[in-house]
């Protein structure tokens, strides 16, 4: 079984989110970068089978810049056994398509059984790359499992709806994406963190991957333009004199409130 898992590098959601207002690219230089909690759980998930079933191999990939060789080390600490860094300038400010296509190049050029990704990330949000994914290497797609079984031949597990729990499967390979229902990441130990440095760490570029991120005729998006959070102004304070019910009402409804 050989088993992938997306990782991604973030900027950790208990320090400041910034943009840069040139660029319109979020400024991962304003906090600390982790790997996405999200992405943990979804490596966890792999993880756990590969502990219950001898011979699964299970990699990590990540498409980010040269710096996070750090956050790539510590998913091989946890357990992974080799990582796929994607590393390009021309990949900075990617568009989900562009991103979408250079990961499912670089899958391609191994076999596999399952892909793991997380269902949302905390910086861009976008939550379509597992399916892009799945399109891209015409393999089934299973999203926002809160449950998985991995088994012979076949994936399954739960997802959460409006009207209760739905159970899905998928015959392997395939694509799935999974939610913060599944459980928390291990710790690296100290085996871990030392066996780490020794794992293979391969880094690719878009020429690597046969992709021309300037290709007039591939669809790119583009940042128009970008603002920064203009700051709170004062609230409106209403003072009762008899009146307050009338004036509170009147303030919904100049402000389309009511």
């Amino acid at each position: 079984m050989k088993i992938i898992v997306l990782v991604k590098e973030v900027p950790d959601t208990y320090g400041d989110r910034k943009l840069n207002l040139e660029t319109g690219l979020a400024d991962r230089e304003a906090s600390e970068t982790v790997i996405d909690e999200i992405g943990e759980r979804a490596l966890e998930l792999a993880l756990k089978y590969a502990d219950a079933n001898e011979g699964t191999d299970v990699a990590v990939l990540s498409l980010a810049p040269e710096s996070a060789t750090s956050t790539i080390r510590k998913a091989l600490a946890m357990g992974a056994g080799s990582a796929v860094h994607i590393a390009d300038e021309a990949l900075r400010g990617a568009d989900l398509g562009l991103t979408a296509e250079a990961l499912a190049a670089a899958i391609r050029r191994v076999e596999f059984d399952l892909v793991v990704t997380g269902n949302l990330s905390t910086d861009g949000s976008g939550g379509m790359i597992p399916a892009m994914l799945a399109e891209l290497l015409n393999v089934p797609l299973a999203t926002g499992l809160s449950s998985v079984e991995i088994g012979d031949g076949a994936v399954s597990g739960t997802r959460i709806i409006d009207s209760g729990v739905q159970q899905v499967s998928a015959q392997l390979p395939a694509v799935i994406s999974v939610t913060e229902a599944l459980p928390g990441p291990r710790f690296p130990n100290f085996k871990g963190i030392m066996a780490a440095k020794k794992k293979p760490v391969e880094t690719l570029t878009l020429a690597d991957l046969g992709i021309n991120a300037e290709d007039p005729d591939a669809a790119r998006s583009i940042m128009l333009a970008v603002a920064e959070k203009p700051p709170r102004a004062a609230g409106v304070k209403i003072t009762d004199e008899g009146d307050a019910g009338q004036k509170l009402a009147d303030f919904l409804i100049e402000n389309r409130l009511a």
